[in-house]
């Protein structure tokens, strides 16, 4: 077999950062017909460049299969707390950049509209870019526009050409996504206006790895960002990164700042450098930092499979909560099925009466825990606990305890 490339400059690919078998798309939830038939399964092995120390995957699935054909799974508006994130980034942007009706926003990978609703309610004109059609549609029925179509150095160029460039360009959760990165930022210099901002947000690579967050290393999710790493993407393709915030979502989030390398404005924020010594401190600047990750992720499998294997002994019953990709890397890697864990909820009408991929174990509403009064309820997406130990805390009324696999397992009377 190939080695594998660094999907930024092009060594090849020798060291793992955390090798979780084999697994199938973490989206890909089955229908009662799909049980029968064969699944598709591929590496989830995750390496580290010793050029660039970009963290990533290898790239088997098109992006076109995961989220271009028809059916993907997930709609943004579904999480609350995701919402209130999005209407206070918003009123952060139009308060600091005092964007309004004669600025054009764009945003990369608009989902539902979940954010740009909340530009468009300020009169600010709003345009998404969105390839899952089934989702765009949705945010097309709020009064969103949306383009159905990847993003990238091809697509920018039609926006140039339309002059439909950005004077706040964004994109939450999908530089990760992106198989070509090079593509993608060379696309966002051709989208923005020459004094345009543009802002990203994706998963910290310090918190995945001082949290022990391996369960966020899933198929869509491609590239694994320190800011050290991230800063020197953007300046191969002439965007200089002038301010950075650390964000609690997803289990702790960078927000960037870029703008064009030869526009004067805005000025350089202090955190940048901040933020950079933090990484340093941390070793995030040496090989060696990432090649220990590994051997945490093993522990902590055999912590939750020592946790499960005592409770069902004690024939106690456990259920999930949610139905989260990150959750599915995780039953997936540990092994764990309805031998464990009887059946999950989610509150995503898309996901009942599917069955998650690998482990079959089946999605069910959330009125079910009522109903069936498991004795533990097995938080997947550990992110949003404190929102879902919040509608769940009826369970405590039948002696039910909430169990957080991440970083560790961890059990809340």
């Amino acid at each position: 077999m190939a080695i594998a490339k660094c999907r930024f400059c092009s060594k090849s690919l020798q060291h793992t950062f955390a090798d979780l078998g084999m697994s199938p798309i973490a989206n890909d939830y089955l229908t009662p017909e799909q049980l029968r038939r064969a699944e598709k399964s591929y590496p989830l092995h995750a390496y580290v460049c010793e050029s660039c120390l970009l963290v990533q995957l290898e790239e088997f699935e098109s992006p076109d299969h995961i989220f271009g054909d028809g059916d993907y799974a997930y709609f943004s508006s579904y999480s609350e707390s995701w919402l209130r994130h999005a209407k206070l980034y918003t009123d952060l942007m139009v308060e600091r950049f005092g964007f309004n009706k004669n600025h054009q926003v764009i945003e990369i990978a608009s989902n539902d509209g979940y954010l740009l609703q909340y530009f468009h309610e300020k009169g600010i004109p709003v345009l998404g870019i969105e390839p899952a059609a089934n989702v765009a549609k949705v945010a097309e029925e709020k009064g969103i526009p949306s383009l159905v179509k990847f993003f990238g150095v091809e697509t920018a160029k039609e926006l140039a050409a339309a002059e439909k460039q950005a004077d706040l360009l964004l994109g939450n959760n999908v530089l990760a996504h992106v198989p070509d990165v090079n593509d993608f930022v060379a696309g966002m210099k051709i989208a923005l206006k020459p004094d345009g901002i543009l802002t990203m947000e994706f998963p910290h690579l310090l918190q995945l790895m001082q949290q022990n967050q391996f369960d966020t290393i899933y198929h869509e999710h491609f590239s694994y960002f320190s800011f050290l790493t991230v800063e020197k993407i953007f300046a191969a393709h002439g965007l200089t990164l002038f301010d950075v915030e650390e964000i609690p979502t997803h289990g702790g989030s960078l927000r960037i700042y870029g703008k064009h390398d030869n526009a004067a404005e805005p000025a350089m924020s202090d955190r940048v450098n901040q933020l950079k010594s933090q990484e340093i401190q941390a070793g995030l600047d040496k090989i060696d930092t990432y090649l220990t990750f590994g051997e945490k992720v093993k522990e902590t499998k055999r912590k939750l499979l020592s946790f499960l294997i005592e409770a069902k002994e004690q024939g106690k019953a456990i259920a999930g909560y949610g139905a989260p990709a990150k959750g599915n890397t995780l039953l997936n890697y540990c092994g764990v099925r309805t031998d464990f864990i009887d059946f999950t909820v989610d509150r995503s009408p898309h996901k009942q009466g599917t069955f998650l991929p690998g482990t079959h174990i089946p999605v069910l509403n959330p009125d079910e825990i009522r109903e069936r009064q498991p004795d533990y309820l097995l938080i997947l997406p550990w992110n949003l606990k404190e929102e879902i130990m919040q509608q769940m805390a009826f369970i405590r009324e039948w002696g039910g305890k909430f169990v957080v696999p991440i970083p560790e397992v961890q059990v809340y009377p």
